[in-house]
C-alpha cells in the first residue's frame, strides 16, 4: 500500500512537492525557506515570517488578512521557524478547504496558493522598508518568544546543553534569534534582508491534498523567483570529542535538569541512520527504554527521562528531571545504559517493540499533512530520496549487530545539570 506518492517539479527559483492523496478533506500547502544558520542572520529570519504573516500591500493590517482567510472558508495560515541541523528553517503554511467537497464551485487551490504569492511576493512596505507599526509590534512578541525560553527550565536546560556542547557551531544559535539583537532591527534592514533571503534561500512549496498535479503547476505559475544555487552549510557536522565537558549551574527551582549530550557521528543519508533511530528507541526514546525502566522506574531517580536524536547534526541527548542530591547516581546509571548498549545487552523483544513503537509514529505522522511534509522534507536538507515506505522498510530490516555497531559510534560529549534548591 502506497502511503504518499511525491512528484517533484523544477519550478521557476524553486521546487514543487506535489503529494497527492484523498486521505485529507483539505489541501495544505507549505512554504519551506532554508538557509545556512549564521549569527548575523538568525535574528532578521526570526522576525521576517511573523512580519510578513501580519499583513501584505493589498491587506494592509492583520484585521483584514484575517477577514480575507475567514472568506476563504476559514482557511487557517500560520508561520514556524526552526533549525535543522546547522540550517534556519522559515515555514509557511495554508490549510484550506478542498473545493471539491463545497457547493459553489470556488476555485479555492487557486486562491490559496495566489494568498501566499501575496504574502511572499507584495508586502506591506514602502519605500525600500516594511510597515513599522508591524515591525515593532512583532518585535515585541520575538523578544517575549525569546525570553519564554527562560521560564520554562526544561526548554531552558535544553537550550543550555546544546549552547556549551556545541560552542563555536551554528548549531549553538537558537531558532527565534538573539535576544540582544532584535531592538537594532529596523524596518528598512529587515526589507534588506528580506529581498536577499527571497533572491538567494533554498525553496520549497509542498502541496498535500486531492489535487491535480498539472492544474497544481499551472496555477503556481505566480509564483516566480530569481533563480539561484542554495548555499550549503559549513560541513562541521562530524566533531571529534577530547574530553566529557560538566557545566553545573544552579537557580531557584525545585527540580534539577540533567542533561546529557553525545555525539553520534550519523547524520539523516547515511547507512547507520535507522540503525540509530532503532537505538535511540531501546536507548530512552520510548516507555519500554532502557532509561526509563532502569533510571525512572527501577531506581526512581527521576521525574522523566527521555533521549532524542537531531537527525541533521549528529547529535543525541538525554534529558532528565532529579533531585540534586541524586546527580552523581543518576549520570553512573545512564551512563551503564549506554554501555548496556554498546555491549548488546537489550533483547529480540525489545527489538521487536521498538520496530512497532516506530511504525506506529511514522503511520501517526501521515495521519496530518503537516506531519507527512517534515518526513519528506528531510530529503531536501539531506538531498536524498527516502520516502515513508523506505522509512518502514529499513526499520523493519534493522538487525541486532547493526545497533551495536552503531552504539559504538556514540560518544558522550557535555553533561549539564541545572541544579534546584532542595534542602537549602
Amino acid at each position: 500500500m502506497a502511503i504518499s506518492k511525491e512528484t517533484v517539479r523544477k519550478m521557476k527559483g524553486y521546487t514543487l512537492h506535489t503529494i497527492k492523496t484523498d486521505k485529507y478533506k483539505t489541501n495544505t500547502l507549505v512554504w519551506k525557506m532554508k538557509a545556512p544558520l549564521e549569527k548575523d542572520t538568525v535574528t532578521l529570519r526570526a522576525l521576517l515570517p511573523n512580519v510578513l504573516q501580519s499583513s501584505t500591500g493589498r491587506l494592509k493590517t492583520t484585521a483584514k488578512l484575517r477577514a480575507y482567510l475567514d472568506d476563504l472558508y476559514g482557511a487557517h495560515f500560520y508561520v514556524d521557524t526552526a533549525k535543522k541541523g546547522e540550517y534556519h528553517i522559515l515555514t509557511f503554511t495554508i490549510e484550506i478547504a478542498n473545493e471539491k467537497f463545497l457547493q459553489d464551485a470556488e476555485p479555492l487551490l487557486q486562491r490559496g496558493v495566489e494568498f501566499l504569492a501575496e504574502v511572499l511576493l507584495n508586502p506591506h512596505a514602502d519605500g525600500g522598508q516594511f510597515d513599522s507599526q508591524t515591525v515593532e509590534k512583532e518585535k515585541r512578541v520575538l523578544k517575549q518568544r525569546i525570553q519564554s525560553v527562560y521560564d520554562d527550565k526544561m526548554r531552558y536546560a535544553s537550550m543550555r546543553l546544546i549552547e556549551e556542547m556545541c560552542k563555536e557551531e551554528p548549531y549553538a544559535l537558537q531558532a527565534n534569534g538573539v535576544l540582544d539583537d532584535v531592538d537594532a532591527i529596523t524596518p528598512a534592514s529587515l526589507y534588506q534582508y528580506y529581498q536577499k533571503a527571497i533572491r538567494e534561500d533554498e525553496l520549497d512549496l509542498f502541496v498535500t491534498g486531492d489535487v491535480d498535479e498539472d492544474r497544481l503547476a499551472a496555477i503556481c505559475e505566480c509564483l516566480r523567483f530569481p533563480d539561484r544555487e542554495p548555499k550549503r552549510a559549513a560541513s562541521r557536522t562530524l566533531q571529534k570529542v577530547s574530553g566529557v565537558k560538566k557545566i553545573k549551574e544552579s537557580q531557584d527551582i525545585r527540580q534539577g535538569k540533567l542533561n546529557i549530550g553525545y555525539r553520534t557521528n550519523i547524520t539523516f543519508g547515511d547507512s547507520d541512520y535507522f540503525p540509530l533511530q532503532m537505538f535511540n528507541g531501546i536507548f530512552g526514546g520510548f516507555s519500554h527504554s532502557k532509561l526509563f525502566l532502569n533510571v525512572r522506574e527501577k531506581e526512581s531517580l527521576c521525574y522523566y527521562v527521555a533521549s532524542q536524536i537531531e537527525s541533521h547534526k549528529g547529535l543525541m541527548m538525554v534529558m532528565s528531571g532529579i533531585e540534586s542530591a541524586n546527580f552523581d547516581k543518576a549520570v553512573s546509571i545512564i551512563e551503564k545504559q549506554l554501555e548496556a548498549m554498546k555491549n548488546g545487552d537489550f533483547s529480540e523483544q525489545e527489538i521487536g517493540q521498538t520496530k512497532a513503537v516506530i511504525r506506529n509514529q511514522l503511520l501517526e505522522s501521515t495521519d496530518t499533512s503537516r506531519g507527512l511534509v517534515e518526513i519528506l522534507y528531510h530529503n531536501v536538507i539531506a538531498g536524498t530520496e527516502t520516502g515513508v515506505e523506505d522509512w518502514i522498510r529499513e526499520i523493519k530490516a534493522v538487525e541486532k549487530g547493526e545497533i551495536v555497531k552503531v552504539a559504538a559510534k556514540i560518544e558522550p560529549d557535555t553533561i549539564y545539570f541545572l541544579s534546584g534548591m532542595e534542602g537549602k
